[in-house]
């Protein structure tokens, strides 16, 4: 069996200085749904070790633009347009860290600590989708988009139905460089529909 640090992916994210190998997954979700067009603040839930965050990075080319970034595990770089707290998502008071200017883009790639029990393990990945989703729901702007990792599982359809109650346009990507044996999917919710 090829060891994960052997895996092209792996490989090709040292070699261009990435974090972690899952840079690319956020990259192909961005070349065929093009979500960082017109973006200047994110919103990155799960951030560590900070190859999501260096995308973000790579895309938002403005000076005005900014990065939020959260997670229990430490980031592995700094930058002047990152700004991370390194805590649970739960006793972190997101709106003092984003302030009162909304939203275009948040990102989550959450995962639980792994059991191995399927039922457990993809439980656990929906409650922290849907603490992603609640923060989506608080901070976003109107029309802003969201992008979610979820374990596949019963809870599957119980979410994409949750996102069309708060997005217009939800899409399901499972990226190329997503391991073989991994349940992991990804939601695209586009169109950020403001509760009245």
């Amino acid at each position: 069996m090829r060891k994960w640090h052997d895996d092209p992916f792996t490989k090709k994210a040292r070699k261009e200085k990435y974090e972690a190998r899952s840079v690319y997954k956020l990259e192909e979700i961005d070349q065929r749904e093009r979500v960082f067009e017109g973006v200047n603040r994110v919103l990155d839930l799960g951030a560590a070790p900070g190859s999501w965050t260096q995308y973000c990075l790579k895309k938002l080319s403005q000076p005005q633009a900014q990065i939020f970034a959260v997670d229990i595990a430490p980031l592995g770089f700094s930058h002047p347009k990152v700004i991370f707290i390194q805590k649970p998502i739960e006793d972190i008071d997101l709106s003092a860290l984003v302030g009162t200017e909304k939203i275009d883009l948040v990102l989550s790639d959450m995962a639980p600590k792994t059991t191995g029990v399927h039922d457990t393990d993809v439980a656990r990945s929906f409650d922290l989708a849907s603490v992603a989703l609640e923060a989506a729901k608080r901070f976003l702007k109107p029309g802003g988009t969201f992008i979610v990792k979820l374990f596949m599982g019963e809870s599957f359809e119980e979410y994409r139905n949750l996102l069309r109650q708060s997005f217009k346009d939800i899409r399901v990507l499972r990226p190329e460089s997503t391991r073989k044996h991994s349940r992991e999917i990804f939601f695209v919710a586009k169109g950020f529909k403001e509760s009245p």
